[in-house]
């Protein structure tokens, strides 16, 4: 694996203007965070919903301007260049949306969906015949599917026909958001098993955008635990699950649905109710919801700690296997 990173995410800030004319506010959508990505390695980004993930990775594509910090993808700085001068960066970095059917053109067949890229790229010189026959099977499917059409896909095989999308310009880089949304468990293991065996056999580095932790631990060589736009958590990922030292990222890891009763009984409650960016809390901005938040939890911000596989920003740091204190009933 080369040691030079693709991808250096440094510092970087989302902003959105919200309000109407006359009263509006400036929110933090993404605060600050850093992060760097090599070539064959997946990045995972975890987190409830509206923290942030998606955001992020719509300002590593472009698609989303930042507001401070900075982004370089493959040696060149570029965020705050224009549509035209991302449009040849863009064929080194591919973007998989959410939903894998309502993605797809309904009125595009497969052929025409899979080698879409190459047109708006100016490769109309190459056969996109012949571009169709060497997709499909890449990601497992039959070259008679070209003809057919989204409404005659299941989810797992519209999935694949974005993944071979996605592939089409030979990047190098893929940021999927939540590549197995709307799937069922067994269609959510082929398609991991499909990425994976695209990364290693292309070369290709991954951004994993997720909310479901099993994806995380089956395709993450790293990972980042994201709350109200901040990295709360970020390590190797069997060192994350194996032990999280953030409260927050042990509650994430604790709501995993678990076969086993007396583990499952292990399950760590979080308020439902998430701060309103608006309003951001006081000190750690998790307190409002930390079982094991102290008095100087509310009031300071907590450090960024480097620990040997890992950093987080957190007082107090959990223990393998820390459960919460006992809270006095009135």
């Amino acid at each position: 694996m080369n040691d030079d990173p693709i991808l250096k995410v440094e510092d970087v800030e989302v902003t959105f203007t919200v309000g109407r004319i006359g009263r509006r506010n400036a929110i933090l959508g993404v605060a600050g965070v850093s992060f760097e990505l090599r070539r064959g390695e997946t990045f995972a980004l975890v987190g409830e919903s509206g923290s942030g993930k998606t955001t992020l990775a719509r300002a590593v594509n472009g698609l989303q301007a930042i507001s401070a910090g900075a982004i370089t993808f493959e040696g060149q700085r570029i965020d705050g260049l224009d549509r035209k001068a991302m449009k040849p960066l863009r064929r080194r970095m591919s973007m998989m949306f959410q939903d894998p059917v309502g993605s797809l053109s309904p009125r595009m067949s497969v052929g025409d969906i899979v080698t879409e890229p190459l047109r708006i790229h100016g490769f109309e010189g190459r056969d996109l015949k012949d571009e169709a026959a060497r997709l499909l099977p890449l990601v497992g499917l039959p070259l008679e599917y070209a003809d057919r059409y989204p409404h005659q896909l299941s989810g797992g095989q519209a999935r694949r026909v974005g993944v071979a999308r996605a592939i089409a310009l030979d990047p190098v880089l893929i940021i999927a958001d939540e590549p197995t949304a709307g799937l069922d468990v067994s269609v959510q293991g082929e398609v991991l098993n499909l990425l994976n065996e695209l990364r290693e056999r292309l070369g290709l580095a991954m951004v994993i955008i997720t909310h479901n932790l099993h994806v995380v631990h089956h395709v993450a060589d790293r990972m980042a635990v994201m709350y109200l736009g901040r990295f709360v958590e970020t390590g190797a990922t069997q060192a994350v699950f194996g032990a999280p030292a953030h409260p927050y990222t042990a509650a994430l890891l604790s709501a995993n649905p678990e076969p086993d009763p007396d583990r499952a009984q292990n399950r760590i409650s979080l308020p439902a109710e998430v701060p309103s960016l608006l309003a951001r809390p006081a000190g750690c901005e998790f307190h409002t919801r930390c079982p094991w938040a102290r008095d100087n939890c509310r009031t300071v911000a907590p450090p960024r700690v480097a620990l040997e596989d890992r950093s987080l920003s957190c007082h107090y740091p959990l223990k393998p296997g820390a459960r919460p204190p006992r809270r006095e009933r009135p």
